[in-house]
């Protein structure tokens, strides 16, 4: 990849069902690209310019806000009245506002790919962004949940991605205005029980390339 001298960045986010495989070809096409990649990395980078202990970042990764001991603040799109309410809590609204801005100093910095957290909402104005959503037929999700994790029981498996994908979907929703996996949200979606991950990562790098060539040679 080559940048040009006024430092334009491309930047690739991908929503991904759980089970699907959207880690593994994110990392994939960034490697192809030689663009970073940024997944779970986010936390730490978001923990450490909040301030906050990464462990809350992590129980509240990807979770749309709840009452829970009312800790949790619903004021969407507006300023919560407190960051901290004790030692230990923090509203969701200042995680999410805390991983935004981690999202959007990235993709200002450096071509990357992004995994999940609204990226592509997050980056909607910006001028070089694909989006991308992976999923699968559950039984596809199922033997890779499975594969990678031999102690869940199909029956494991199927709860484990019903739950997260619910948990996924109520975030995106909760936090955008577009519906999380829905076609006309993304550039881009791949069904990955139809092609192998390595000709997904192709068809992704042919169209990053064809659409930014002033970018990518």
């Amino acid at each position: 990849m080559k940048e040009t001298g006024d430092n334009k960045t491309v930047v690739i986010t991908i929503g991904r069902q759980f089970g699907s495989g959207g880690r593994e070809i994110g990392r994939k096409i960034a490697d192809v690209l030689g663009i970073g990649y940024y997944d779970r990395e986010l936390l730490t980078e978001a923990s450490k310019s909040a301030g906050v202990v990464e462990e809350l970042f992590e129980r509240n990764d990807e979770r749309a806000p709840s009452y829970l001991n009312g800790l949790f603040s619903f004021a969407h799109g507006m300023t919560p009245p407190n960051i901290y309410s004790g030692s230990t809590s923090i509203s969701h609204d200042t995680i999410h506002r805390s991983k935004t801005d981690v999202i959007s100093r990235i993709a200002e910095r450096e071509s990357c790919v992004i995994v999940g957290r609204t990226a592509d909402y997050v980056l909607r104005d910006h001028p070089r962004h694909v989006s991308i959503f992976v999923h699968a037929p559950m039984e596809h999700c199922i033997d890779r949940i499975t594969a990678r994790d031999g102690s869940l029981s199909r029956e494991k498996a199927r709860a484990k991605a019903e739950k997260t994908n619910r948990l996924r979907a109520n975030y995106y929703n909760f936090y955008t205005d577009k519906k999380w996996g829905a076609a006309s949200s993304y550039d881009l979606t791949f069904d990955t029980s139809l092609l192998p991950q390595e000709d997904i990562v192709a068809i992704v790098k042919d169209y990053v390339r064809r659409r930014f060539p002033e970018i990518f040679s």
